[in-house]
């Protein structure tokens, strides 16, 4: 979502924090490259002014312009962007088990943390020859759009689930689940089980896996989700895997549940996955939710 100078504020009552701030903001997954008029235009600041804080932010490297005299994000941002702890260092650890993980099954493999009502994508390995999803290093989604997002809502806090749920929900296919009564229940079950399966929900003929991976005091801070082609494998065959690389990643991270157990000790509850698939909706009828031992 694009955000915009706050347009109950004159410009010239804009701090130059909020000035620069207001002219980052513009730019999206929609909006990758900007002109000068457009960036006035969305900011609602004057165009000698956009001027002169485009060049300020692209010599400091946070901007960069392009032949045809658009602006877009520059790498100064995405070197910042990697040094943040829920970002950037979750991804140092998390990378190889990632990368073993897309060997194991050969799909598009996300590490998701969130932000607000979205998820970001703080790492995006993509396979070859496998469905094209719209994902990538540093996207941004909705969470109730993304099966990374669903598993993130469902071990937040009850409030915070309200919150989203009474938002409006975008539906991006005709499978989008976005009738809050359907969603309690589907994150009930998710946070039970710690794996969500959807189809289709933000693209066609795709399905998605997520589960959760959890930090110091065993709280859930970010989630990791594979992608694959309707139909191409089933998901029984995925849980074992991502639940091994979760678990993997959140040991590292010094989750107290994911620790090595003694011989014979059976893990916590929320390491035994079991599936929790949305199925796509017939004709539109209501969403359906099913469970059953992964």
């Amino acid at each position: 979502m694009t955000v915009l100078a706050d347009k109950s504020l004159e410009p010239h009552r804009l701090t130059s924090a909020q000035r620069v701030l207001s002219i980052l903001g513009v730019f999206d997954t929609e909006n990758l490259a900007l002109s000068l008029s457009e960036i006035s235009r969305r900011t609602g600041l004057t165009l000698s002014t956009t001027h002169r804080l485009l060049n300020e932010l692209r010599c400091w490297g946070a901007l960069s312009r392009h032949s045809d005299g658009k602006y877009s994000i520059g790498l100064r941002i995405l070197e910042l962007g990697t040094l943040a702890p829920q970002g950037g260092q979750l991804r140092e650890i998390a990378l190889p088990f990632l990368h073993d993980l897309q060997h194991a099954t050969h799909g598009n493999i996300h590490l998701a943390v969130p932000e607000g009502h979205d998820v970001i994508y703080v790492e995006s390995l993509r396979a070859r020859d496998t469905v094209p999803v719209p994902s990538r290093l540093g996207g941004r989604w909705p969470m109730h759009a993304t099966c990374t997002g669903l598993v993130l809502l469902a071990n937040s806090s009850q409030e915070f689930q309200e919150e989203v749920l009474s938002s409006k929900l975008r539906q991006y296919t005709v499978n989008t689940l976005t009738d809050p009564d359907a969603l309690r229940h589907f994150l009930a079950e998710v946070r039970k089980s710690s794996v969500a399966i959807m189809e289709s929900q933000l693209t066609y003929d795709v399905m998605a896996v997520a589960v959760p991976i959890r930090g110091p005091r065993d709280r859930v801070v970010a989630a990791v989700g594979i992608t694959v082609p309707s139909a191409s494998i089933t998901p029984h065959s995925l849980v074992p895997a991502l639940a091994a690389t979760a678990r993997s990643i959140s040991r590292a991270l010094g989750a107290p549940s994911a620790v090595a157990e003694p011989a014979g000790q059976r893990p916590p509850a929320h390491w035994q996955a079991r599936e929790v698939k949305y199925t796509a909706p017939t004709a539109r009828q209501t969403p359906r939710v099913a469970g059953g031992v992964a």
